[in-house]
């Protein structure tokens, strides 16, 4: 079979290939998310596949789509990302709505992530750079580290690192240009006066607490830049959808 396109109903290349770096920008994006580590015993590797699959899928979706110019891919990718707006958009106001419990489930992720502590490198990196980043010590404190079995300070426990804190915790020296990561050993068998001598005391918590409203402008700038983005793919799918609608109105077989 044989069609032609009237002049005044065609498919856009510039949207369509708009589209199509859209979708690389996007996939670069997501891609990011796979830098994730494991949450309440959920092995990382399962959180990386599950954001790899939905990254590899929106991705061939829009891609696809908007290069064959197909209808029910390009539905699906706007559709998929019209959920995640939503769902984007809900979890910002619960999370303002119930502070409280936000903040409880943070605790227990932390809580959760000092006892396996030396069970996973990756793991190891995210509380490393949070306590650095922060310059906090646990979740509300350095004795938040009795958690953890080799940090314990329990009779029962012959770790070398035993009533000590990671070295993230320690107060950096500007004279050292190389970490020390025995800085952290046996502080606290030292009287709690003299911690913040050496370590953070003030518990993650509390520094995310301080932190978000010094900087509200800063994450609501980048909560407004992606909620942008994605509108913006929004529109490019649905412009392109309209295209070939109209192209397909004025098939002639």
């Amino acid at each position: 079979m044989h069609y032609y396109r009237y002049s005044n109903a065609e498919v856009s290349c510039w949207y369509k290939y708009l589209l199509f770096s859209y979708n690389i920008v996007f996939w670069g994006v997501l891609s990011d998310l796979t830098k994730v580590t494991r949450m309440h015993g959920v092995d990382p590797v399962v959180l990386v596949l599950m954001v790899g699959v939905v990254m590899f899928t929106l991705g061939f979706a829009g891609c696809v789509g908007a290069l064959r110019e197909n209808i029910c891919l390009l539905n699906f990718f706007c559709s998929t990302i019209v959920l995640i707006f939503f769902l984007e958009l809900a979890v910002a106001v619960l999370a303002f709505l119930f502070q409280d419990w936000v903040r409880d489930r943070f605790r227990e992720f932390f809580e959760s992530n000092i006892r396996s502590y030396r069970d996973d490198i990756d793991l190891q990196n995210l509380i490393d750079s949070l306590q650095k980043a922060n310059q906090c010590c646990g979740a509300y404190g350095p004795e938040d580290w009795d958690l953890n079995v080799y940090f314990n300070c329990s009779g029962a426990s012959y770790s070398r690192e035993k009533c000590g804190v990671p070295f993230s915790c320690c107060v950096p020296d500007p004279a050292q240009k190389v970490v020390n990561t025995q800085c952290g050993y046996d502080v606290r068998t030292q009287l709690k006066s003299k911690w913040d001598e050496s370590i953070f005391t003030k518990g993650c918590i509390q520094a995310l607490e301080s932190w978000l409203p010094r900087n509200i402008y800063i994450v609501a700038g980048v909560f407004i830049a992606i909620s942008l983005l994605q509108i913006f793919g929004i529109f490019l799918a649905r412009t392109l959808i309209s295209d070939i609608e109209a192209v397909k109105a004025g098939h002639h077989f």
